[in-house]
C-alpha cells in the first residue's frame, strides 16, 4: 500500500478534504503532473475522500491507496499500448508477403493502427476504471500528533 500523510482542511460527516505533501512515491512516478489529484502544480495536493473515519478539521490522517490497482493501471497506461504497437508491426510483417506489399510501410501501418486502437480502449475504460472504489485513495488511519 502506498501512503502519504495528511491534515484535514475542512471536514463534513461523509467527506474530508485533505491536504498533502508530495513525497517520494509522487516524486518518482511519471504522470505527477497529471494524475488529476491535484489542481495545481505545486508540492500541495488537495484530496476530496469519504470520510470513513470520523476525522475532524485539524487532524492529521494517512490517506492509502492499493499498490496492486496501481501496478495494474501502469501496466495498462504504458505496457498495453507498447504491446499492441509491436503486434501490429508483426501482422503488418507476416501479412505483407500474402498482399505482396511493402513490409515496411505495412508493418508502420498495422503498428500504428493497433496503438492508436490501444488509446481508443484505454479511453472507453477510463471512465468505468475512475469511478471503481480500489482505484481511489482512502483514509487509513488518523494519527496521533507527538506532544512536544
Amino acid at each position: 500500500m502506498i501512503t502519504e500523510d495528511g491534515i484535514v482542511t475542512h471536514a463534513t460527516p461523509e467527506t474530508a478534504w485533505i491536504k498533502t505533501t508530495r513525497s517520494a512515491a509522487c516524486e518518482s512516478c511519471s504522470s505527477k503532473d497529471s494524475c488529476g489529484v491535484s489542481h495545481h502544480p505545486s508540492e500541495e495536493m488537495n484530496i476530496i475522500l469519504p470520510n470513513t473515519l470520523g476525522v475532524k478539521k485539524g487532524d492529521l490522517v494517512v490517506v492509502g491507496i492499493d499498490s496492486a490497482p496501481m501496478l495494474f493501471l501502469s501496466f495498462f497506461l504504458y505496457v498495453f499500448p507498447i504491446i499492441l504497437l509491436i503486434a501490429g508491426a508483426l501482422i503488418g510483417d507476416a501479412l505483407a508477403p500474402v498482399l505482396k506489399m511493402n513490409s515496411s510501410a505495412l508493418s508502420m501501418g498495422f503498428g500504428f493502427l493497433l496503438f492508436v486502437i490501444a488509446f481508443l480502449i484505454i479511453r472507453k475504460k477510463q471512465a468505468g476504471m475512475s469511478k471503481k472504489d480500489k482505484y481511489k485513495p482512502f483514509l487509513v488511519r488518523k494519527k496521533i500528533p507527538l506532544s512536544s
